[in-house]
């Protein structure tokens, strides 16, 4: 069976602006993955995501992408690489027609015909100055961009916040599509984890510049779960288990690392299946009041 290669490698990477700091981060993004990339609002995403895209210098460790540095002199790699931020990159005076004119002349595999389909794929006017458009349309038309390019890998930073539902969905679908062509990955940065839990296959968690947990989403999934029972039972569960404990009125609700092992040595308790989205609140609180869990 042939190895696994990582489109995206963070090794002990360090970013520090005195104020907040990427502290000494790893992870791996598998080829033909879609790694969700979660956190709260000034987690260290953006940052991260630019440290990958040469837009700003690290200050240590070592980033990887397609197998070869970041580090300024490898520009062909953004040829493979489609980008989707949370804010539209366009100028707003300009028309999708007038985009297309500027990024033939700045990649090299830029798809003309691509692009003009996909401006009609997702409904949008080609002669309509983009500023005039909504949220949604704004994200989609650079999502056409992106797509637009025979780029292998596309990485996107919040491209779902503020959607309705609806816009969300048809979003995610049009990257599932993405993904399931050969070798296409995705890394996708959001904190809205409904939306990445139908979609991950891999799950980065990072909090205040550490990666907190990182791994195959199911697993995680499987491994963490909501222990609920009474406020005087909570401490019987072993602290090895507990990520972070709350009571409440009717009882506690205690997240923890083994749903198994727990499901084994308290019976009498109810065990829940966690959300990525209890997850990371729950780790986020441990961060937050480390003594409780001392």
């Amino acid at each position: 069976m042939a190895e696994t290669k990582n489109v995206i490698e963070f090794k002990n990477v360090v970013k520090d602006y005195g104020d907040f700091k990427l502290d000494s981060i790893n992870f791996a993004v598998p080829e033909g993955s879609v790694c969700g990339f979660i956190g709260q609002n000034g987690a260290g995403k953006t940052t991260a995501i630019s440290l990958l895209l040469d837009i700003i210098k690290r200050d240590g460790g070592e980033v990887y992408l397609f197998g070869e540095p970041v580090d300024g002199k490898h520009h062909h790699l953004r040829e493979d690489v489609g980008v989707v931020f949370d804010e539209m990159g366009f100028h707003e005076f300009l028309t999708a027609k007038q985009i297309n004119t500027i990024l033939k002349n700045v990649y090299k595999n830029w798809d003309e015909n691509e692009f003009f389909n996909n401006l009609k794929k997702f409904s949008l006017p080609s002669n309509k100055k983009c500023g005039a458009f909504s949220r949604g349309m704004r994200m989609k038309l650079q999502i056409a961009a992106a797509l637009s390019h025979n780029a292998k890998l596309l990485v996107m930073d919040e491209p779902t916040s503020g959607l309705d539902p609806i816009v969300r969905n048809e979003i995610m679908q049009i990257f599932r599509e993405f993904e399931m062509q050969e070798d296409h990955t995705i890394l996708l940065s959001s904190h809205i984890t409904g939306d990445l839990e139908k979609i991950a296959d891999e799950v980065v968690f990072i909090d205040g510049g550490k990666i907190v947990l990182s791994g195959n989403k199911d697993e995680i999934l499987e491994k963490h779960a909501l222990l609920k029972c009474a406020n005087d039972y909570a401490d019987k569960v072993s602290d090895s288990f507990v990520v972070y404990s709350q009571q409440g009125t009717y009882g506690s609700e205690i997240l923890v690392n083994d749903a198994d092992a727990c499901r084994r040595l308290y019976p009498e308790t109810v065990i829940e299946p966690s959300t990525l989205e209890e997850i990371m609140i729950f780790y986020v609180n441990q961060a937050k009041s480390p003594a409780k869990n001392a």
